[in-house]
């Protein structure tokens, strides 16, 4: 804290120090906002990233406790759902991940390892 205290004593300092959080921050969340739909931390990301911003705008604060309860929520639904909807969520998780894995060329790539070689393979990039 006294560290941050003698950053905002400074105005240009406090304004770089600001800046800095914001672009990190903002990076943080925006590779969150990727993730989530892939398995793996893409909440957690998010959470950190509004946690980063939130450190210094109170804008991201409310924001983290209004996603943050909303994702509470929503978990707490989802907990309740058949398994028919958990079930569909993971293929459409699933299909998510093997879209994302052809557009990026994945299957071709390594495809052409293995010595298969179809035109479906390769991304339409």
């Amino acid at each position: 804290m006294r560290t941050r205290r003698r950053i905002a004593s400074n105005p240009v300092l406090n304004l770089c120090y600001r800046i800095a959080v914001g672009v990190i921050g903002t990076a943080v969340l925006a590779v969150g906002i990727i993730a989530i739909p892939y398995p793996g931390p893409g909440w957690l990301i998010v959470f950190a990233g509004l946690g980063i911003l939130a450190s210094e705008f109170a804008w991201a604060h409310r924001l983290l406790r209004f996603a943050k309860g909303k994702y509470d929520r929503f978990m707490e639904w989802f907990a309740q759902q058949s398994i028919v909807v958990k079930g569909l969520a993971a293929l459409a998780t699933a299909a998510i991940v093997v879209l994302t894995l052809w557009v990026l060329g994945t299957f071709s790539l390594v495809g052409g390892w293995i010595g298969i070689e179809h035109a479906w393979l390769e991304s339409p990039l």
